[in-house]
């Protein structure tokens, strides 16, 4: 495949997978008020979906051995990346809305640079520093005064939170476990993370799964179930991968902002949502401390690019 061909599949992979993830939040909204499917069954099935359907993939692609000391990583990797982040995220949606809940996703890279600057002891520029600040700049301004539904009794500021939490956990897995995830394929490292994680809560679910009555779901809501499970789950996962092998790490999380856009639009459609200055002002703070992590990030490459 030419350089050109495998730029343009890197941004299409990686533009498919941000919009999908977008939308997922008004559609996982949608699917949890109809009040037959609680946050946690949500996420009980979606776990226990994308281990089934990445096994499934794994049959398609050849088998792939793994380290037996590596199991425990995995297991690692499942509890951080899967289980906690899903929990929090699900229930973070179940309790905020869709735009604030793609508004917090699009913290991540601060997340993360801030661990691996303690961790894997990256420098922390000038730009990084600055970006951080603002960002959760943003990020505070959307938990305190992003809410618009307070006076109707919700607790939309713990769902802000939990959304944010999420995300600082997913970081705990970019940072923490960057070794399996360059060692192994896309397909196996989803294959065995869920299966971890599904084994961490299917004792837990079982209660959920045998009280919930799936023939009463209108069809409009399995229809929503339907997309969480297969392309808020696995499509997604499947091809965001091919985004970050064709493509600079800059340009892979500039992708991130698609979420908040696809989610605003689709929940404004619905009528869940709307858009309010402040929320205009949390997500350019959050984008513009995102922009100079990533810029930052780009010239640090760079220069140690011309030095080898």
């Amino acid at each position: 495949m030419s350089t050109k061909k495998q730029q343009r599949t890197g941004h299409l992979a990686l533009l498919g997978s941000n919009v999908m993830w977008g939308v997922m939040a008004p559609v996982s909204k949608f699917v949890l008020a109809g009040g037959l499917i609680s946050s946690a069954l949500l996420t009980d099935l979606r776990i226990l979906a994308g281990t089934i359907l990445f096994w499934i993939a794994s049959m398609f692609i050849k088998a792939e051995k793994v380290d037996r000391k590596d199991y425990i990583k995995f297991f690692g990797a499942a509890l951080f990346s899967t289980t906690l982040n899903q929990i929090c995220y699900v229930k973070g949606v179940s309790l905020t809305s869709p735009v604030n809940a793609t508004i917090c996703t699009s913290t991540l890279p601060i997340w993360t640079m801030l661990m691996a600057a303690l961790y894997l002891h990256e420098p922390v520029t000038g730009k990084k520093a600055a970006g951080v600040l603002v960002g959760l700049c943003g990020a505070i301004v959307l938990v305190l005064f992003g809410s618009g539904n307070r006076a109707a009794g919700t607790s939309d500021v713990w769902g802000d939170i939990l959304c944010l939490l999420s995300q600082v956990f997913y970081g705990v897995y970019l940072v923490f476990f960057q070794d399996i995830i360059r060692k192994y394929s896309p397909v196996t490292l989803m294959k065995w993370k869920y299966t971890f994680a599904a084994l961490m809560l299917l004792p837990f679910a079982f209660p959920d799964f045998t009280g919930m009555q799936f023939s009463a779901l209108p069809a409009k809501q399995w229809a929503g179930l339907g997309y969480i499970l297969l392309c808020g789950t696995f499509l997604s996962y499947l091809i965001v991968p091919l985004g970050q092998k064709y493509l600079r790490p800059t340009v892979v999380a500039m992708y991130n902002y698609l979420q908040p856009v696809a989610a605003a639009a689709v929940a404004i459609m619905w009528g869940q949502d709307s858009f309010s200055p402040v929320k205009l002002l949390a997500v350019l703070l959050i984008f513009a401390g995102v922009l100079l992590v990533n810029r930052s990030r780009a010239a640090q490459q760079a220069g140690e690019d011309s030095g080898r």
